[in-house]
């Protein structure tokens, strides 16, 4: 009987769900960026995979379609990007250049990392696409010879990091500005910190949005030529 329900589609939807409402609940009740309720609900899931001995195939039933939902739910957020037009008008400049610096960043910082720890060229393509929304991710790893897995695990743990840590870092150095940080964001931390951009303000979040796109795009372009 519970073979039959872990192995069952619905069993991999009801787990992500009531482990994510776990961390929203934890995250309310500490009040602090540090209780981020993905990390929460990405540990709650692995410990009760291994408590259950449940195999990954079996959960992955039902979590490939939360997984689906990913690509319509980085596409709503193109509303709060229609919101702040004329703030993306006349910041149109400084945010590709910020997408850009960013993109480079992240991209060379990858590629010295791994050289300095002696990662083979296949590690280095899975990580390479870290800072971009999933979807593109998967297909710049899979395009230099990557592997998925390690990709997703990467840009997952990128996004979690961005949510953690960006209002932090905002304090930290004093970015007063709030496009400044929603590029910064976006282009780092791709659709896991946007949603703390979000919550942080409209212009934030709007930015952030467009920063997935344009450092997605740019980024892309870059790994053409590596």
């Amino acid at each position: 009987m519970l073979k039959e329900w872990f192995s069952s589609p619905l069993f991999g939807i009801v787990l992500c769900i009531a482990a994510f409402a776990v961390g929203v609940y934890i995250q309310k009740l500490l009040k602090t960026p540090l209780a981020n309720p993905l990390a929460i609900a990405i540990a709650l899931v692995i410990a009760v995979l291994n408590v259950f001995n449940i195999s990954f195939e079996d959960f992955n039933q039902g979590g490939q379609i939360i997984t689906m939902l990913l690509a319509p739910a980085t596409a709503v957020l193109a509303l709060s990007v229609y919101n702040q037009l004329d703030v993306l008008k006349k910041n149109f400049l400084p945010t590709v250049a910020g997408c850009l610096v960013g993109s480079v960043t992240a991209i060379v910082s990858i590629v010295l990392m791994c050289r300095a720890f002696g990662l083979d060229d296949t590690l280095t393509a899975s990580l390479l696409p870290k800072s971009v929304t999933n979807p593109i991710a998967v297909v710049i790893s899979e395009q230099h010879g990557g592997l998925t897995s390690i990709t997703v695990a990467a840009v997952i743990i990128t996004g979690v990091f961005g949510t953690i840590f960006a209002p932090l870092l905002t304090r930290l150095f004093r970015i007063g500005n709030s496009v400044a940080t929603g590029v910064a964001i976006g282009t780092s931390s791709h659709v896991g910190g946007t949603t703390a951009a979000i919550q942080m303000g409209e212009v934030e979040g709007a930015m952030s949005s467009i920063a997935i796109g344009v450092a997605g795009l740019i980024t892309t372009l870059i790994a053409l030529f590596l």
